[in-house]
């Protein structure tokens, strides 16, 4: 999966790389890795123009999957890349990449539960529209 590049992907975030995420080899700390993805992931979810998330509810990992493919390095800046990959009942399957200038550095499959009450809760079928409509394509 991990062969697109960042133009591929319908949703696209950056972050900043900074000396304090860097392990004493000078490279980039693998945890920071699911930080970046996160960034990517959260300003999508939350954002307030899109309002996919259910009033009263919240959404929480059920799975992440995350594969260190190259290393990052201090000073610089991440792209993200996010696409859909299945959007369920009540859950959505994310897939992201990082990228360090045109490197691919980490791949990431995230699946996504709505909750409420601390129970799944079914997607809207606004929130499933807007999912739909960033569903990642993957060349053939």
């Amino acid at each position: 999966m991990n062969n697109l590049v960042i133009t591929d992907f319908p949703l696209l975030s950056f972050d900043k790389i900074r000396y304090a995420d860097t392990d004493r080899q000078g490279h980039v700390n693998n945890a920071v890795f699911s930080t970046f993805i996160e960034t990517g992931r959260v300003e999508f979810l939350y954002h307030p123009e899109t309002n996919i998330l259910s009033e009263n509810a919240s959404f929480v990992i059920a799975k992440l999957e995350l594969q260190l493919l190259n290393e990052m390095t201090w000073p610089g800046r991440v792209d993200i890349g996010t696409g859909i990959l299945r959007v369920g009942n009540s859950s959505i399957t994310v897939y992201q990449q990082l990228f360090q200038g045109k490197i691919c550095t980490a791949t990431a499959k995230t699946v996504i539960v709505q909750t409420k009450d601390g129970q799944s809760f079914p997607l809207s079928d606004q929130a499933k529209s807007i999912l739909n409509r960033w569903k990642i394509k993957f060349p053939t």
